[in-house]
């Protein structure tokens, strides 16, 4: 079931497959990608969709989208060139906020689409494969709460390819979480 729920501006489309384990409330999902969005910079009144569903969902979109066999545990699909979003050291060029289409009236500007394996979230943080480094062990509430910031940071053209942008990027996401994986 798909809901919507508006912070700060932000509509945030949120999907559960059936049978996905919720271990977390929309509300906090919500306030979740919403403090990414405000950190990234994002432009107001637009929206997003996130879709908690399992390995065998993410394995297809991996394949299909990134040519990588085998599931994952989140993928983020950005509609804005990261130029969309302000400058920062986590890879985005300067800012280029001339969008090249125009909506119709009323209409938000859709950001993107992140997907996440509850399954990997819940075998990484039970293995103790989970945080940033892949080897920290938690909640698997901690371990979504960090695939949501990281699929967020990714729509609005955050990366972690080189160095300089995976330190700027993982300081972010460890401010925003508020805990310091060990």
């Amino acid at each position: 079931m798909t809901r919507a729920t508006i912070v700060d501006g932000w509509r945030i489309e949120i999907t559960f497959r059936d049978g996905v384990q919720r271990v977390i409330s929309r509300a906090e999902i919500a306030r979740v990608v919403a403090s990414a969005l405000v950190a990234a910079g994002a432009p107001s009144e637009t929206s997003l969709s996130v879709i908690l569903t399992d390995d065998e969902e993410l394995a297809e979109l991996n394949e299909t989208h990134l040519g990588h066999d085998g599931p994952t545990d989140v993928i983020s699909f950005p509609l804005l060139p990261p130029g969309a979003f302000p400058a920062h050291p986590g890879g985005a060029p300067a800012p280029v906020r001339d969008h090249a289409f125009a909506l119709p009236p009323g209409a938000r500007l859709h950001l993107g689409d992140i997907a996440v394996s509850m399954e990997r979230a819940a075998a990484q943080a039970a293995d103790g494969r989970g945080g940033q480094t892949s080897d920290v062990s938690w909640s698997t509430e901690q371990e979504l709460r960090l695939l949501l910031t990281h699929g967020t940071l990714h729509l609005c053209g955050w990366d972690h390819a080189e160095p300089v942008e995976e330190a700027a990027m993982r300081s972010l996401e460890r401010d925003l979480l508020g805990f310091v994986p060990d």
